[in-house]
């Protein structure tokens, strides 16, 4: 592709942004995205869908101006297929391809020739970019309803790539796409020669960007690197900033001990005074006035006294504050049961329900303590296989034994109550311990007061996730066998870490479907089950 513009930027001048409700998302955020491959990273809910809509001209800030030099294609989180929307639709080149329908029936109207402009040849690139995101048999104009969530944010991508933008800006691209789809779309924005803004949580999507953006309340923060550089240096200002609040945490200490020394000077003084007092023969207007300078002086100490603790203590919350814990958990997997030995999950001549292929009838065995990764291209039945396992799908055939004490988790985590908070769910779970013991552990897990004490349907994305496994985890009697449709799916890079160490740690047999690579090698697999046009296939890591 040729550049239409030499250095395209899109420039953020104080920009800030309120919600409805009255309270700020971001203030005062300066920055100048360029040519370079960006990543933009940042906990869910500090406003990166936001911010990437003011970047993309669709969304007017509260205060301050974005300023870009050119045509910004953006590409959102979520592609809707609205009823009546085609593929070329969903592509955002309906309207191109129907001119240019128009024209060769014999169209002369102006606004026909303007649409098509130079792409005359747009029906057999569109046909070619289809193609490459494996979408070569879908017409162009079939309803877009027809795909599923994977085929449309592709059919999405295909137009991206299409588009004559200066800018492109993606919104978690890789989301519903497989392993292949994954692949290609890093192959593809690696030939994109325009300016490039992707947000997502994907490491390895984000290791091919040349820069990596940071958003946090405090604003935004550019690291000249991928994310493994990002990563880097971010651990370096965690360490720093640990060890800052360590320093001024033991500054206050010290001042405190000084403070108190201080106090028990001057009290041993009155002390002094007073006894002289009583032993000598002043008279009465000399020892008042010696009472109220001792008072003053008294009274002088005490406010400097607080100013000295309010400057330590304010030191100490700006270090607090400046110290990102987000991945800072702890599970403590001595309270889990070692569950090894014997036969976890046993397939027997099993045929999936809605399966039309001519795959062979799936035998398996799981022994206890494997951890299995399921794979294979989108809609060839990974998720329908962990639904038949967990008895939420009856099979066409074959039998499916697996332990009763088993417990199966989607996306959508719709295994807690949404409307009592995480503490009543945690203590129904394991009624026999102490309220305080569980306290801890949900804090260890960086679930504070506040958030234990919410409704489960107001917790972030990450914080149910890690609630709903402390409620697994740490039941009276924890399950013996974890299946797990795309947990990471939605979450933050923070979220994802914590859910990786929870899972490390977990000492019962894990079945997974994912499609993201740096995720399943974290997780310390025993074996993948790979899914083949002819069987599935479990091989050993």
């Amino acid at each position: 592709m040729v550049s239409s513009m030499t250095n395209p930027f899109i420039t953020l001048r104080d920009v800030s942004l309120t919600l409805p409700d009255g309270n700020p998302l971001f203030s005062g955020l300066n920055h100048t995205f360029d040519h370079t491959p960006t990543g933009l990273v940042g906990r869910n809910g500090v406003g990166k869908t936001l911010l990437a809509s003011i970047l993309a001209g669709q969304l007017a800030p509260s205060e301050g101006q974005c300023l870009a030099s050119g045509n910004v294609h953006y590409l959102a989180q979520q592609i809707t297929s609205a009823q009546g929307i085609s593929v070329a639709g969903l592509a955002g080149l309906a309207s191109a391809l129907q001119a240019l329908s128009r024209i060769e029936t014999g169209s002369c109207e102006p606004e026909d020739f303007d649409l098509v402009g130079d792409g005359w040849d747009l029906p057999e690139r569109f046909r070619f970019q289809l193609d490459q995101f494996g979408l070569g048999d879908i017409p162009l104009h079939a309803p877009a309803e027809q795909l599923s969530g994977g085929q449309g944010m592709r059919a999405a991508l295909a137009g991206a790539q299409l588009s004559d933008a200066d800018f492109l800006i993606l919104d978690e691209p890789s989301n519903h796409l497989d392993r292949e789809g994954r692949e290609t779309l890093m192959s593809l924005l690696s030939q994109w020669q325009r300016g490039l803004i992707v947000i997502s949580h994907d490491r390895e999507l984000l290791e091919t960007m040349t820069h990596t953006v940071e958003l946090t309340s405090h604003g935004l923060k550019r690291y000249g690197g991928n994310y493994a550089f990002y990563a880097e240096a971010r651990t370096r200002e965690t360490q720093n900033a640990q060890q800052h609040l360590d320093q001024t945490r033991l500054a206050r200490q010290r001042a405190e001990r000084t403070l108190r020394q201080q106090q028990d000077r001057q009290a041993h003084r009155q002390a002094r005074g007073r006894q002289q007092a009583r032993q000598g023969n002043q008279a009465k207007v000399l020892l008042d006035k010696q009472k109220e300078r001792c008072e003053a002086s008294h009274g002088a100490l005490k406010r400097q006294q607080a100013t000295i603790r309010d400057k330590h203590q304010k030191a100490v919350g700006t270090a607090a504050a400046a110290l990102k814990s987000d991945t800072s958990i702890y599970l403590h997997s001595d309270l889990l049961p070692s569950m090894k030995g014997g036969i976890a999950v046993q397939l027997n001549q099993l045929l999936l329900p809605f399966d039309c292929t001519s795959r062979q009838p799936i035998d398996l065995s799981v022994r206890q303590g494997q951890r299995v990764a399921v794979t294979g291209p989108n809609g060839c039945g990974k998720s329908t296989l962990l639904k038949v396992m967990a008895g939420r799908q009856a099979a066409r055939a074959g039998e499916c034994l697996i332990p009763e004490h088993s417990r199966y988790l989607d996306q959508h985590l719709e295994y807690l109550n949404p409307q009592y908070t995480l503490l009543d769910q945690l203590k129904g779970a394991n009624p026999v311990a102490p309220e305080g013991q569980l306290r801890m552990l949900l804090a260890q897990l960086g679930l504070g007061e506040e958030k234990i004490r919410c409704r489960f349907t107001e917790l972030s994305g990450g914080e149910k996730l890690k609630g709903t496994l402390a409620c697994l985890l740490y039941a009276a009697s924890p399950p013996s066998l974890l299946l797990l449709d795309e947990p990471g799916n939605h979450l933050d890079l923070a979220s994802i870490k914590a859910l990786e160490s929870m899972l490390r740690q977990y000492r019962g047999t894990l079945i997974v479907v994912s499609h993201d690579r740096v995720f399943l090698n974290n997780l310390a697999l025993s074996h993948h089950l790979t899914v083949t046009e002819k069987e599935w296939q479990l091989q050993p890591v």
